[in-house]
């Protein structure tokens, strides 16, 4: 595999030791290797690490099959892929509700990661789960497309430099239309696995900053902006204050309004792509909001 970067015009000064290992996180293994085969280019010509690169130089890596071992891949249906945003390091689609992020099980085919797969397999590569949704959540999804920038993405997604923000329809009314902040634990619940619940006590750190835009006779449209990224964050903290999200099945308790599918859509995903350094921002139409209780993505 042979991967190409021009650093971007951000780009301070700095020898390939420091780019590999700080900038781009090559794992200490695949490093050695590179070094040892002289597989780094700059600007075609091999490059000892020690060496300085700038902004505008084009940094080659050249790996082997060994350095980064591809996975088994089932495929799916590339024409499920329904693609936001796309570059030769990342893609981002508008995930349809009732699909599975990824599988739980290796024979699994109709999973969204199935379907990139299939997409990928005529570009030569292959996708790496960055996040996820749940399966009853439509919208964003991000996906790496090479093990390089999975890493980073990661580091990324930790720092909070990948912005995710959801919209949902909650049970009643809000006393303002003010922003507010639900910050309460979450843990595991210990009878149903299947859901969680706020555990002040055990649970881990979780942030939801919520906005109320919209009401109708007896639900209020959100919209949710994650801190931190739980199993089931939102509609765990919606639930616990007591404005679950219509049509959840583990969650809402009484039925405030007959819907066919959880009422929680990822509109829009945002972050500075490591490499090129340019904000990316994707909106997933339709809207939840703007739609008929039967809308199933795109």
């Amino acid at each position: 595999m042979k991967f190409s970067i021009t650093l971007p015009k951000t780009q301070q000064p700095t020898d390939i030791r420091n780019l590999l290992e700080q900038d781009w996180l090559i794992p200490r293994k695949v490093r050695h290797f590179l070094r040892t085969r002289k597989n780094v280019l700059c600007n075609g010509q091999p490059i000892l690490f020690h060496e300085k690169v700038q902004a505008g130089d084009l940094i080659t890596l050249i790996f082997e099959e060994s350095d980064y071992p591809l996975p088994t891949l089932q495929f799916g249906n590339k024409a499920n892929c329904h693609i936001l945003f796309e570059d030769e390091h990342l893609i981002i689609l508008n995930k349809k509700v009732g699909v599975k992020t990824h599988p739980n099980q290796p024979d699994e085919t109709n999973t969204l990661f199935n379907d990139v797969a299939a997409y990928l397999k005529e570009k030569n590569q292959v996708p790496y789960v960055v996040h996820r949704l749940d399966k009853e959540t439509s919208g964003a999804i991000l996906f790496a497309k090479n093990p390089v920038i999975l890493p980073i993405l990661g580091r990324i997604l930790e720092q909070k430099g990948i912005q995710r923000l959801y919209e949902a329809e909650v049970a009643g009314h809000f006393a303002s239309t003010e922003p507010f902040t639900i910050d309460k634990k979450i843990g595991r619940h210990r009878q149903d696995r299947r859901k969680r619940v706020v555990d002040e006590q055990q649970g881990q750190k979780a942030v939801t900053h919520v906005t109320p835009f919209k009401e109708t006779a007896k639900t209020t449209w959100v919209t949710c902006q994650l801190e931190t990224g739980r199993t089931h964050q939102i509609r765990v903290h919606l639930e616990a204050i007591g404005h679950p999200i219509i049509g959840d099945p583990l969650y809402e308790k009484r039925l405030t309004r007959k819907v066919s599918r959880l009422q929680l859509h990822a509109k829009e995903l945002s972050l500075v792509h490591p490499f090129t350094k340019e904000t990316i921002c994707v909106e997933a139409q339709p809207l939840l909001s703007n739609q008929n209780d039967d809308f199933s993505g795109k």
